[in-house]
């Protein structure tokens, strides 16, 4: 099943989400078809809230990346229940773009590599250290389970000139090439 996009405005966006449990019903069925309804989207990451649910789980599939960071070449992953532990002091300023904020892209500084514990799709526990695109992609889905959006991560400025446009886009204003809702 591909589903819609929750769109900048939606409520379910600005949710702390709930910790999954392995009783979750159909939680492989949703794990499938969060990887369909991303890739259908052309997406890199997808997290649960954006497609409605106020759980801790996100996807990714940073592999097309690995031509300019070979650390992305095996990054296709599910995080369940994710918690960073610990971030690098260097921050790296880089691009994004969001499924729940079509059209727009700014510049986000994030930590350069983190660390993060989190829990697989059959419920076993990693650790894992994340560099480059891996970091990067993991960070802006973990944001999501927390209620954040990226353009909360951009300068005051830019927010400021960003305000009309996400206003817009909170009233349905905005164009995409895949299936959204508001809520």
């Amino acid at each position: 099943m591909i589903y819609p996009i929750y769109v900048y405005g939606s409520g379910v966006l600005r949710k702390e989400c709930q910790e999954v449990t392995p009783d979750y019903p159909e939680l492989a069925k949703l794990i499938e078809d969060m990887f369909a309804t991303m890739y259908a989207s052309d997406g890199v990451g997808l997290a649960a809230p954006q497609i409605g649910k106020d759980i801790r789980l996100f996807v990714v599939d940073g592999t097309g990346f690995a031509d300019v960071d070979p650390t992305a070449k095996d990054f296709k992953k599910v995080f369940i229940n994710p918690e960073i532990v610990e971030e690098s002091d260097v921050e790296v300023l880089m691009n994004e773009g969001c499924l729940s904020v079509p059209g727009i892209h700014e510049d986000v500084y994030r930590p350069e590599s983190i660390t993060i514990n989190y829990l697989d799709e059959n419920f076993e526990e990693h650790e894992e250290e994340l560099t480059g695109w891996p970091a990067r992609i993991a960070q802006h889905e973990y944001d999501h389970l927390d209620g954040i959006v990226f353009t909360d991560r951009v300068g005051s400025l830019r927010k400021t000139l960003l305000r009309s446009k996400l206003s817009a886009m909170s009233k349905g204003k905005f164009s995409a090439a895949y299936r959204t809702k508001q809520k």
